[in-house]
Formats: structure tokens, sequence, C-alpha cells
């Protein structure tokens, strides 16, 4: 992962760390029930961005170095690996 991708996701992953203290915190003070649904939904979205930063980062990089290798095997596992996440992230 490249430096300055790291630092990014690290800063936005604490934010979120911040985000779930606070559900918490709103779960233990027994606070409206669609208030708290409505952080839930926000911390996920954070998430998301910090897969999308990864995911971009990696085919920008691994895949892209594998396709560029011109080794196919390693090709082939590159596509397998991104096509199994990006399936599972669907889900």
């Amino acid at each position: 992962m490249r430096k300055e991708i790291k630092a990014s996701c690290l800063k936005r992953l604490k934010r979120v760390e911040g985000q779930v203290r606070g559900l918490a915190g709103m779960v233990e003070d027994d606070r409206y029930c669609i208030d708290i649904v409505t952080q839930i939904s926000a911390a996920r979205a954070a998430l998301r961005r910090v897969e999308e930063e990864i995911l971009r980062d990696h085919v920008a990089h691994c895949v892209e170095h594998a396709i560029a290798s011109g080794d196919r095997a390693d090709q082939r596992r590159k596509i397998a690996e991104l096509m199994d996440v990006v399936s599972r992230a669907e889900r």
C-alpha cells in the first residue's frame, strides 16, 4: 500500500473507531433507535469509503503489476482475488 493511501485510510479508520464508540454510548444512554440506526449507516458508509480506497490502490499497483509482468498464473490469481472481494462486498 502506498504511504499516502495508508495514512489516509488510517485517518478514516480512526474516525470510524470514534463513530463506533459514539454508537456504544448512544445505546448505553438509551437514545432513540432511529438516531442509532442513522449513525450505524454513517459508520458503514465510512468503512465502504476506506474499502474503496484500498481496492483502488490494490488495482493500481498489485493487479496492474501482475498484468504488466506477463505471468499468466499471477494475473489469474489477482483477478480471481479481486472478483472474490467484489462479490463479498456486494452481499
